[in-house]
């Protein structure tokens, strides 16, 4: 059973319009109220159980009534629970809404995504390096692993949502950040490429100009539009519902860091065309997992709305 463990600090002049909020709600079970319990900040002392389907409203009641500015709120996922017939019977009056995503959790997952300490700018770095290993030794594995290890793709689903959400400080905040860390991360694997050219390093085949990896990454077709636009959709309905294994097919479908490392070995070998090339893919790659992201967040949104109360797909809600 899918539900969410909601803890708040009330004032007590609010307390009683959110006790009575949550306990008119059949999707809200175990209500707990401790008048004057909680310190830090002090209040009262509310806690409840949630059914997914249902947690939107609530939230969205909590924070109207201002229980977030004025005392905190805290949102816990419930990874096992036996909560009885009273839940079984609201589980069933949901219908298609108890596997509804919790768009409160799912904008705080993309938000956390969305901070760049320095590590952020490291692990591009990192990764950018690990793929111009992979492409002067002709080695896909070592590209996957650049793949995995690259962050930007919390970056660019950061600047999707600011951009669904009409957040222009989060769209620039994200922008910055790519453009900043691919930057650095060109510039950092340009020097490193060009000491493998300088000690003659790559593989004897990238040498000879048997490129496979390269050549993969070198020439954006309709495929690589193809490929980013589908890995865009399903790293939303991934983060949406929280399935890290979609997520992490995302991270090594897409070429965007591969990209950036192959901008660096192309230029510090002197092959400008596919230096060329690869700044297109990564500029492709990027943007259309940009515009997708925005799109499919606001179509997951707008499915959901017409699921809920009144639409076309849900149960009765009592």
């Amino acid at each position: 059973m899918d539900m969410i463990h909601v803890r708040a600090v009330s004032p007590p002049d609010l307390t009683d319009r959110v006790e009575e909020l949550l306990a008119r709600d059949p999707y809200v079970l175990n209500l707990v109220v401790l008048r004057g319990a909680a310190r830090g900040p002090d209040g009262d002392f509310v806690a409840c159980d949630v059914l997914t389907g249902a947690a939107d409203e609530v939230l969205r009641g909590l924070r109207e009534l201002g229980v977030d500015r004025r005392g905190s709120v805290v949102v816990e996922s419930v990874d096992m629970a036996f909560p009885g017939r009273a839940a079984d019977d609201a589980t069933s009056r949901l219908g298609v809404l108890v596997g509804a995503p919790v768009w409160e959790q799912v904008e705080a997952r993309i938000r956390s995504g969305g901070r760049y300490p320095p590590s952020f700018y490291f692990y591009l770095v990192v990764a950018g390096l690990i793929g111009s290993v992979g492409i002067v030794t002709n080695s896909q594995i070592l590209i996957v692993g650049a793949m995995v290890v690259g962050p930007e793709y919390g970056a660019i689903v950061a600047v999707a949502l600011g951009i669904e959400r009409k957040d222009r400080p989060m769209v620039r905040r994200g922008l910055s950040a790519l453009g900043a860390g691919l930057l650095l991360t060109i510039a950092i694997t340009l020097v490193f490429s060009l000491l493998i050219r300088a000690f003659g390093l790559q593989s004897e085949a990238f040498d000879r100009g048997l490129r496979p990896v390269s050549d993969l990454i070198n020439t954006p077709n309709f495929f690589s539009f193809a490929v980013a636009a589908l890995a865009g959709v399903v790293g939303i309905v991934s983060l949406t519902e929280a399935r890290t294994s979609a997520l992490l097919g995302v991270f090594i479908s897409v070429t965007t860091i591969p990209a950036a490392a192959a901008i660096s070995v192309s230029t510090a070998f002197a092959s400008w065309s596919e230096a060329w090339g690869s700044l297109v893919q990564l500029l492709v790659n990027i943007s259309v997992l940009i515009v997708v992201g925005a799109g499919a967040l606001r179509c997951q949104r707008a499915i959901w709305r017409r699921a809920g109360p009144g639409g076309f797909l849900a149960g009765p809600r009592s």
